[in-house]
């Protein structure tokens, strides 16, 4: 039995501090998690939406500081008290996301090793079992170094941790696990190859036949039944190959003109993904660094997910002369944790990408 606390000491220590450093290099998207959570669609608790950077910064430096302590073995019953309790309710959270089909993906490990709902449920089953071996057996939980020497680690943690935080939130993530990295080819990335399996559906249609009703199964064509039609229900069998950028356009009026503006040799694009939460402080900045890359051979533009209205209130307040495109709040999430951010382009190839923090570091010669 201490032989099995040991193993599972090591692995839940380990897989609470990778867990916690993955979304410790992006706070910023596991805020944009909690927000789907918070929001109307799930839990409905709108009072929380304003604190959801400070609860994902919390919660990752807790979750890193928690699986340091196990591992070293620093006040072990107040750490799995705490673990039990956290893993007992992101078990009913993933549960609920899974049941429900409300959040397709839990963000338990960022961007970096996506889970599907019953994926991410299924984990948190097995890590509550864990955990609650370590509950019943918590006396085998020794510390491994001096009382001294745990107090360096945890304070040397919890100082680290907090400044990667600062770091990637006042800039941008030091490793970018999404399909906007730089160096990504959007084209590249929303195409489907030719070979690529296929979603496989089923199709239950509901038929009147002889005044009794008669359900015939089929791939998605229409039955070739005697009847009178009632209705059809549709279900997924199988999910098939889902290009990494499944959700990106650039629209106006509802046109999209992805192709052409990503073919572009040169594109230096503006993204606000929503135009009421932007920092506009830096407009001049933003200004400035759209004639020169104008001048420096670039098609400017911006992409937004705010309206048409709101986009004309813009440029006429701030006197951007570039011009505006629409595209999903989320896909605009995901590109840059900025907002404004810059992404500079080549022929579809992310070249660059910057935080408004660092506008002053952009040179186009």
């Amino acid at each position: 039995m201490k032989f099995l606390v040991n193993i599972l000491r090591i692995f839940v220590g380990s897989l609470f501090v990778f867990s916690g450093l993955v979304k410790i290099n992006d706070p910023v998207g596991f805020s944009f998690k909690l927000e789907e959570y918070f929001g109307p669609t799930v839990f409905d608790i709108d009072f929380l939406m304003p604190y959801t950077l400070v609860l994902a910064i919390i919660i990752v430096i807790t979750e890193v500081l928690l699986g340091l302590f196990l591992l070293i073995g620093f006040k072990p019953k107040h750490t799995i008290w705490i673990m039990l309790l956290m893993i007992i309710f992101f078990t009913f959270l993933t549960w609920y996301s899974a049941y429900y089909n409300k959040v397709t993906d839990c963000g338990c490990f960022g961007d970096a090793i996506p889970l599907t709902p019953w994926e991410s449920f299924t984990k948190d089953v097995f890590l509550l079992i864990f955990i609650l071996i370590l509950f019943f057996k918590i006396e085998m939980v020794k510390p491994i170094i001096s009382l001294k020497n745990q107090l360096i680690i945890s304070s040397s943690a919890l100082l680290i941790s907090c400044a990667i935080v600062y770091r990637v939130i006042e800039h941008l993530p030091i490793i970018d696990f999404r399909p906007y990295k730089i160096e990504a080819n959007i084209i590249d990335n929303m195409t489907i190859p030719d070979d690529a399996p296929r979603d496989i559906w089923k199709y239950d249609w509901k038929f009147i036949v002889d005044g009794k009703e008669k359900v015939v199964s089929t791939s998605g064509e229409y039955p070739s039944t005697n009847g009178e039609f009632v209705s059809v229900e549709t279900e997924l069998l199988e999910k098939g190959y889902e290009a990494p950028i499944h959700d990106f356009s650039m629209e106006i009026n509802g046109q999209d003109f992805s192709k052409e503006l990503l073919n572009e040799q040169k594109l230096l694009m503006f993204v606000l993904y929503n135009l009421s939460k932007s920092n506009f402080d830096i407009s001049k900045q933003m200004i400035n660094k759209s004639k020169a890359a104008a001048e420096n051979g670039y098609k400017v533009i911006a992409i937004t997910a705010s309206g048409i209205d709101k986009q004309i209130e813009i440029k006429e307040k701030y006197g951007f002369e570039f011009d505006f495109y629409t595209c999903d709040e989320t896909a605009l999430k995901t590109i840059i944790r900025s907002n404004p951010g810059i992404l500079e382009i080549e022929s579809g190839t992310i070249v660059n990408k910057w935080h408004y923090n660092d506008f002053n570091k952009i040179r186009f010669d």
